[in-house]
């Protein structure tokens, strides 16, 4: 049976927020200032809906003031995606801006890493202020209430989840960072997620500021790098290019392949 192809799409849900170059890119320009959006991908064909991180919850969206925030559910809607209906969802990392939304998607396999699900569900560190402040205790709770059905997948390592979609551990942004590789039309694409926040660092080896592991990081580089078809089908998980340089098809929403 032949390998289905898929396209990728991006969906911004809140943005643009204007950041700190340094936090986007470690150490540089540390007197400069960019926009960036936080999104949420959707993976089509075969068939299949796979949705990868479950974006901001509106509770906390609310709480944290975001700006041109829309509900995932809404935004999904576009390309006729119905959250209430997803089967899949890949979690990449446990970051709020990526797994506050968990519960929009009642019916879905959560796929996540156990390292990932290990260090903030279970592991005391997680409560400590630097990792605070980059997480959700609401949507980590509901995840945690997962443990022990068959929902939560917990993945140990790279994994195919389904004809054509695998599962990367690429760690560094946090210790069970995950990203996709797709077969697509024009190849091996990786929706990279937080494994850079921008496209140049896929090239550059220069990540974002926020790190639990620098070698991990250059290691995971290498290895999507060797993975995809093209460094220029790996795509990050903040860049404002991802709606500028790419067919929009709906408000928000660009066809990245």
């Amino acid at each position: 049976m032949a390998i289905p192809t898929y396209e990728i799409y991006a969906l911004k849900y809140a943005g643009p927020f204007t950041r700190p170059a340094s936090m986007i890119r470690w150490f540089q320009d540390i007197d400069k200032f960019e926009q960036i959006n936080y999104y949420i991908f959707a993976i089509k064909g075969g068939g299949e809906s796979i949705v990868v991180d479950c974006g901001c919850s509106p509770q906390l969206a609310a709480q944290r003031n975001l700006a041109g925030y829309e509900n995932p559910v809404d935004v999904l809607k576009k390309i006729d995606i119905d959250a209430r209906k997803v089967k899949h969802v890949v979690a990449t990392h446990i970051h709020f801006d990526h797994i506050s939304g968990i519960s929009l998607f009642p019916r879905a396999n959560v796929y996540v890493q156990e390292k990932e699900f290990n260090f903030w569900i279970k592991d005391p560190m997680a409560k400590r202020a630097p990792f605070m402040q980059t997480t959700d205790p609401v949507g980590n709770r509901y995840l945690a209430r997962l443990a022990g059905k068959e929902r939560l997948k917990l993945i140990r390592g790279d994994k195919k989840i389904l004809p054509g979609i695998e599962l990367l551990h690429t760690p560094g942004h946090t210790i069970g960072m995950q990203s996709v590789a797709v077969n697509t039309e024009k190849g091996v694409a990786i929706v990279g997620s937080d494994t850079a926040h921008v496209f140049s660092s896929y090239r550059t080896d220069i990540p974002s500021g926020i790190i639990m592991d620098m070698i991990a990081w250059m290691k995971s580089y290498d290895k999507m790098r060797a993975k995809a078809s093209s460094v220029d089908l790996i795509f990050p998980g903040h860049d404002s290019a991802l709606l500028e340089k790419f067919p929009k098809v709906a408000e928000g929403v660009s066809r990245l392949v």
